[in-house]
C-alpha cells in the first residue's frame, strides 16, 4: 500500500451530533491522514471524489456516492449497524465495508437501555409518572399491570455482542433465557449466560415474556415480526427493540398493540429515523419510546469513536480491517 497521505471522508449526520462530533472524531487521527468532515456524503463533491476511507455514523452511502469516489477503499460504519450502506454496490466495486461488531463499543449501553425499556413496561412508569403530575393517584388502576422480570422468560433474537450483555443481565434479574440465531453458540457460553436455549424464531415467540430483537438489517432480517410472527406471541407479552427500526413491521406492530394482542412495547429505534408524525406507535397503548439513545451516551460515543479510527488506522497502515461485513 502506497505510503503517501490518504484523505479520509467522515460523514456524521447532523441528528448525531454533525460537524461538532466529527470534528472531535477527526482529532484523534495521526497526522498523515487528511479528514474531512461532512454531514451528508456528497456535501463536498471534491472530498467524496478524493476520499480513499469514509467513515460513516449513520449517514447513507448509496451505489451513487461509490461511484463519485473511484479512489475509495474502505467504508467504516462507525456503528454495529450498516444497513445504510448500498453493500451489493460496494462489493460489486471492490470497496470493503467494515463496521465496529467485534469492538463492544455500543454493547453495554444497549443492554443497559435495553433493560430500562424493560423494566419501565414492567413497574408501569410512564403512565404511572403522567398521572401524578396530573394529581391522579393510579395505583389501583395499574397495579392490575404491574409484572416482574424474575421468572419471566426473556427471547433474544440475535445473541451477539450486544445480545450476550442483555443476557448476562437477564440472568442477574432471575429471568429464563432462549435465543434464536442462526448457529448455535457452545455450550460453556450457554451455561455463562445462565443456561440459554437455542430454539427456533417461532417457538421463542411463542414461549418469550419478553422478545428482545438484537439482529442486524437485512434483506433476510427486514420485518422479521411481521404480522403473521406478531400474531405468535402472548397477549403478555411484550417487544423489546434497541436493533434496528425496520426488523419490525411498525404499523402491524400498531395493529397488535391496539387490539390488545400484545402487552406492550419497548422502541428505541425507527423506519425511518427520526420517526414521521404520522408514526401510529407514537399513538399506541402501553408503549415507551426513545429516540435511538442505546448508543449514544458519552462513555459509548467514546468507545465508537475510538473503535472506528483504530480500524481505520491500521487499514491506512497495511492491515487488513477488522470486521468486514461485505
Amino acid at each position: 500500500m502506497s505510503t503517501d497521505p490518504k484523505n479520509v471522508l467522515a460523514v456524521i449526520s447532523a441528528h448525531v451530533g454533525g460537524r461538532t462530533a466529527g470534528a472531535g472524531l477527526a482529532t484523534l487521527f495521526p497526522g498523515e491522514a487528511n479528514v474531512t468532515v461532512v454531514e451528508a456524503a456528497d456535501e463536498d463533491p471534491a472530498a467524496l471524489c478524493g476520499a480513499h476511507v469514509v467513515i460513516t455514523a449513520l449517514a447513507p452511502v448509496s451505489a451513487e456516492h461509490l461511484a463519485a469516489a473511484p479512489d475509495l477503499e474502505l467504508v467504516q460504519c462507525a456503528s454495529h449497524g450498516f444497513d445504510y450502506v448500498d453493500l451489493e454496490a460496494a462489493r460489486a466495486r471492490g470497496v470493503r465495508v467494515a463496521n465496529i461488531g467485534s469492538s463492544g463499543a455500543e454493547a453495554q449501553n444497549v443492554a443497559e437501555q435495553t433493560f430500562a425499556l424493560m423494566l419501565a413496561l414492567a413497574k408501569q412508569l410512564v403512565p404511572a409518572h403522567t398521572a401524578l403530575v396530573e394529581a391522579d393517584w393510579a395505583l389501583p388502576r395499574l397495579q392490575r399491570s404491574l409484572t416482574e422480570l424474575s421468572g419471566k422468560t426473556l427471547g433474544i433474537v440475535g445473541l451477539g455482542n450486544i445480545g450476550q450483555q442483555v443476557a448476562r443481565r437477564a440472568v442477574a434479574f432471575d429471568m429464563n433465557v432462549v435465543y434464536a440465531g442462526r448457529r448455535r453458540l457452545p455450550e460453556d457460553t450457554e451455561a455463562r449466560l445462565g443456561g440459554a436455549r437455542h430454539v427456533p424464531l417461532d417457538e421463542l415467540l411463542r414461549t418469550a415474556d419478553y422478545v428482545s430483537l438484537h439482529a442486524p438489517l437485512t434483506d433476510e432480517t427486514r420485518h422479521l415480526l411481521d404480522a403473521e410472527r406478531l400474531a405468535l406471541l402472548k397477549p403478555s407479552a411484550f417487544v423489546i427493540n434497541t436493533a434496528r427500526g425496520a426488523l419490525i413491521d411498525q404499523d402491524a406492530l400498531a395493529d397488535a398493540l391496539e387490539k390488545g394482542a400484545l402487552a406492550g412495547a419497548g422502541i428505541d429505534v425507527f423506519d425511518p429515523e427520526p420517526p414521521t408524525p404520522a408514526l401510529r406507535l407514537l399513538r399506541s397503548p402501553n408503549v415507551v419510546l426513545s429516540p435511538h439513545v442505546g448508543g449514544v451516551t458519552r462513555e459509548t460515543l467514546v468507545r465508537i469513536a475510538l473503535a472506528a479510527v483504530q480500524n481505520v488506522t491500521a487499514f491506512l497502515t497495511g492491515e487488513p480491517p477488522k470486521d468486514v461485513v461485505n
